[in-house]
């Protein structure tokens, strides 16, 4: 079952779909795990390739309620995403989160945020604040948010913003504002307060994020003095977007599998110590 929503948040309306298993499928009145999903840089609640409505519909189809949504000023939603930051995409966030817990079938006690990219320091960075996020699934995730967003745009571009008030990149007018809440945004040091389990996925030729940042969340994750699992998948030759057809399907299908068992994993090696 998918179906248009929409998520109100200050004086705006997030467009967002949900997507969740059909009733004959998912056994009647029993509620599901939640996964909520927080797009990237300049990007969509669909997806380069459709990444994200294919992720959405294979995890529907087994067994979870799946919320995407486009961030303010971005695909259908109402806004300015240049004159928006890090503290507002958290709250955003936030906010579907609200939206999916709404939903009759959603498991309250079983939330988790998968971040593409910039949306995977949104992740961090709100599984940190938010104790209702249980889960992070992390692909091509953003360490640096200041540092890898003014690679991409380029140095002229943010010195315009700075000099000028704002730049154009991409059709969105960004703002001195939008990079200076990048540069107070620091995930992997907020990713220590997270507590609940992570997955890393990262293609190993990924351009514009290196895979070496998945190796450096998980150093962190796994130095928590509490917390649960972290475990890490590269996909050989995949890129940012995991594009080609056999590599988006990896990093889903291995993210499905994930989810569904990892809980038996932590239960069977339980005292165990290595």
């Amino acid at each position: 079952m998918e179906k248009p929503f929409a998520i109100p948040h200050e004086q705006y309306r997030l467009a967002a779909t949900v997507h969740a298993p059909e009733p004959a499928e998912s056994g009647g009145d029993r509620r599901h795990p939640v996964v909520v999903i927080c797009h990237g840089f300049a990007g969509s609640r669909i997806g380069q390739d459709r990444l994200f409505v294919k992720a959405a519909r294979e995890l529907a189809a087994n067994g979870f309620v799946v919320l995407r949504f486009d961030c303010a000023g971005c695909g259908e939603s109402e806004g300015d995403y240049g004159a928006t930051g890090m503290e507002s995409w958290i709250e955003q966030t936030r906010r579907a989160l609200d939206a999916a817990l709404t939903l009759e079938v959603a498991d309250a006690d079983n939330v988790t945020l998968l971040g593409h990219s910039l949306g995977g320091a949104v992740a961090v960075l709100t599984g940190a604040a938010d104790r209702r996020v249980k889960n992070l699934v992390l692909w091509a995730p953003v360490g640096h948010p200041f540092q890898d967003i003014v690679s991409i745009v380029g140095k002229e571009a943010y010195e315009e913003a700075i000099t000028k008030g704002e730049t154009e990149f991409a059709g969105y007018r960004l703002q001195a504002s939008f990079f200076r809440s990048l540069s107070a945004a620091h995930p992997l040091i907020e990713a220590k307060r997270f507590a609940g389990d992570v997955l890393l996925v990262h293609g190993s030729s990924d351009p514009d994020i290196p895979a070496e940042y998945s190796f450096l969340y998980q150093k962190v994750f796994r130095m928590r003095p509490e917390g649960g699992l972290c475990d890490k998948e590269i996909i050989t030759h995949a890129d940012h977007a995991f594009s080609t057809r056999g590599h988006a399907a990896h990093a889903i299908r291995h993210t499905v599998q994930w989810l569904k068992h990892k809980d038996s994993r932590k239960a069977g090696w339980y005292g165990w110590e290595i």
